[in-house]
């Protein structure tokens, strides 16, 4: 995937490009950081465990594989969001993924998250393998939803109890867009 640049709020820069595994000490850091920004990402603090080895062998995966991808967004060369997306692994589901994504905190509301989506559904037609692009997202995390709907991404269904979090249990609403 070719980077792409968009002009933001604030005067900033925004690079989108395909994450390598010279990436590694910073998404670990990166994931750190943020896992203790929002209680709506399906890990917290402590909880991803890959060692920077681990990270590099799974970014090298993700690079060699035609339906998968791990964007990383950056402004002045600081890791500031990420999206994961990873289609099926066999002939039958191989169209269809599922994708995660998160923003550091610092620059939420300037439209990171969208242009993030925005270049996954250009790789994705680009791929012309990927024809089915699914999430989940809590259900009361209302921001996020209405970003998927703007973008397009339609409710299928809701999960029960998908999170558990200090004893309280959250739900997931699974969302797709068709290309």
């Amino acid at each position: 995937m070719d980077a792409h640049k968009f002009k933001i709020a604030d005067n900033y820069t925004l690079i989108v490009r395909e994450a390598t595994p010279e990436d590694a000490t910073a998404l670990i850091a990166y994931i750190e950081t943020v896992s203790d920004q929002s209680d709506f990402l399906s890990f917290g603090r402590g909880d991803f465990g890959l060692t920077e080895l681990q990270e590099q062998a799974f970014l090298r995966q993700c690079r060699a594989t035609d339906n998968q991808i791990y964007m990383v967004g950056l402004i002045n060369n600081r890791l500031v969001s990420t999206l994961h997306f990873a289609g099926g692994s066999r002939p039958r589901v191989r169209h269809a993924g599922e994708f995660g994504m998160s923003v550091d905190r610092e620059f939420w509301g300037l439209g990171i998250g969208s242009l993030m989506i925005e270049t996954l559904l250009i790789w994705a037609r680009e791929t012309h393998i990927v024809k089915k692009i699914n999430l989940r997202v809590r259900t009361d995390n209302q921001r996020a939803i209405h970003l998927y709907e703007r973008k397009g991404f339609i409710k299928e269904g809701t999960i029960h109890k998908e999170i558990s979090l200090q004893g309280d249990y959250f739900d997931h609403d699974w969302m797709g867009l068709e290309l």
